[in-house]
């Protein structure tokens, strides 16, 4: 069985190539199952529940209100209704419902974190959810309305309103009421038992989704950004000096000689890059530094990536029940692992570094186009008939745009706060905000790096009409440059360009950029 085949639920092994798998497979493509150790603890945690209950125990969110309700004392007979108020009352999103992937993954994360058996949710109840997942049915999450703390209230919410066959659904594409989208896929509703509603809505399930994903693409990215460098490099007549692995010795941050090391990688057997003997000594930063300013993004990923492969297996909703395996007591501790800071902290960082991937791209783009920052190495505008077509100058302007509005997304989300629920909840991280912000930026970089990849495959036609059909390119350059080529060709005269920037975007956004190339770069 291939290790993507099924994916089992215990609460402290899911990985970020597990979520991939489930979020961009069709419904059941991996299947999600319940781990039978994880269903045990459920079980016990869910026993637990109606044993204080019992005890007429007082507990929040299980017989008490919510937030500011906190001090009210709910009566055993409306303890269920209780649960369903939560959620009904909390589905309040609004904006553009989540596309596909983010919900499947949203499900997945909630559903990993129930299963660690602290939740006090009933294994029917997660169960049902999984198979929601399974067979395809997506709860329809307005993307706004979370604070990131108490968790995802809001969009966690609109996720499992279709449990108890109320919100929306989508099924095979058509939006359907939530009880119809259950039916038609042979599952039925079910009536939530204390607890519940708490268990399914205050975490970081959301917050967690976006982090993986834009993580996920930005390590994608980042190796894209490399490549388009050293086309540039290659199409200005740039030298590779600067990527000397003994310059970059003497400053060891790990990640800068990585990319050191995958840009000579890159640029190997080139005869595009500038003479070492040149009197032209050395480039202008946006070449020159790429290890630097590269190496600091693949920082910020890195760091990115720990903190969610630490959230993924994290249990973060509140109250949290504790059963000694011995004795059988149970405490009910009430603590704050909803809070997203963490996570929005995480993805603020990592937002403004993938900005600057956009804005040293966009530069190297303009020395691309500027016939007198490149010292007349390659045409004005990458164009001949300059005057009479305009070339590449306007596709500067989109990626200048496009950096512009990331200096605006990059301001971080996380050092803002407005106190919630009579002052209660006083504190909140918005890491949704950052979440949703992150995936902008990602989104125009993703178009940055197309435009200068487009751009730089142009110089390179130009320096191989001047130096003849022996002018070799790097052994990883040269695939990306002969998979560009195969959707965009040579713009000898102006033409409608919007349809080759979406398809180099395409082989950006799919990681066929960077398959192709690495794959090249493995069997040289």
């Amino acid at each position: 069985m291939n290790i993507h085949d099924e994916v089992i639920l215990d609460g402290e092994s899911l990985t970020f190539s597990q979520v991939l798998a489930v979020a961009y497979g069709r419904p059941g493509h991996p299947r999600v199952a319940l781990g039978e150790t994880a269903r045990a603890r459920v079980a016990r945690a869910a026993d637990a529940v109606q044993t204080l209950l019992a005890r007429g125990t007082i507990a929040y969110g299980i017989t008490t209100g919510f937030g500011a309700f906190k001090d009210r004392i709910i009566a055993p007979e409306q303890v269920e209704l209780l649960q369903h108020n939560i959620l009904v009352s909390h589905a309040v999103g609004v904006g553009a419902p989540f596309d596909t992937p983010t919900t499947r993954a949203i499900m997945l994360i909630r559903a990993n974190t129930l299963a660690r058996g602290h939740s006090g949710i009933r294994p029917a109840t997660l169960q049902l959810l999984l198979d929601m997942l399974n067979a395809g049915v997506h709860p329809i999450i307005p993307c706004k309305g979370s604070l990131g703390a108490s968790g995802d209230l809001a969009p966690l919410a609109h996720m499992a309103l279709p449990l108890i066959g109320h919100g929306q659904a989508e099924l095979a594409g058509e939006t359907l009421p939530g009880d119809a989208a259950l039916r038609r896929a042979g599952l039925a509703p079910i009536a939530l038992a204390a607890k519940e509603g708490l268990a399914l809505t205050n975490g970081t399930a959301v917050m967690c989704a976006l982090g993986v994903l834009e993580t996920a693409r930005a390590e994608r990215y980042s190796q894209t950004a490399d490549i388009a460098g050293c086309l540039s490099l290659e199409a200005l007549n740039g030298t590779d000096l600067a990527f000397d692995a003994r310059i970059h010795a003497l400053r060891p941050f790990p990640r800068q000689q990585e990319c050191a090391r995958y840009l000579r990688g890159l640029l190997r057997g080139s005869s595009l890059t500038r003479e070492h003997a040149s009197t032209n000594v050395q480039d202008a930063y946006t070449l020159r530094c790429i290890p630097q300013v590269h190496g600091a993004v693949r920082d910020a990923i890195a760091y990115a990536r720990w903190v969610f492969e630490i959230e993924l297996n994290a249990v973060t909703d509140n109250p949290l029940l504790f059963i000694d395996e011995a004795s059988g007591a149970i405490d009910v501790l009430s603590g704050g692992n909803f809070h997203g800071e963490p996570l929005a902290i995480a993805m603020d960082y990592l937002a403004f570094a993938v900005s600057e991937l956009g804005n040293i791209a966009e530069r190297r783009l303009m020395r691309l186009t500027d016939d007198n920052s490149n010292t007349h190495v390659l045409p004005a505008f990458l164009t001949r008939e300059g005057g009479l077509n305009s070339g590449f100058m306007i596709l500067q302007y989109t990626a200048a745009a496009l950096a512009t509005e990331n200096k605006v997304l990059a301001h971080p989300a996380s050092v803002d706060t407005i106190p919630t629920s009579a002052n209660v909840e006083d504190h909140v991280s918005m890491g949704v905000t950052a979440g949703l912000k992150l995936r902008d930026v990602i989104d125009n970089v993703e178009h940055i790096l197309a435009i200068e990849l487009m751009a730089a495959a142009q110089g390179i036609d130009f320096r191989r009409q001047e130096l003849g059909e022996g002018a070799r390119l790097g052994r990883g350059t040269a695939a990306a440059y002969a998979l560009i080529r195969g959707h965009v060709p040579f713009i000898e005269r102006d033409r409608a360009m919007a349809g080759y920037i979406e398809a180099v975007r395409q082989l950006v956004a799919d990681g066929s950029i960077v398959a192709t190339v690495n794959r090249a770069m493995e069997r040289a």
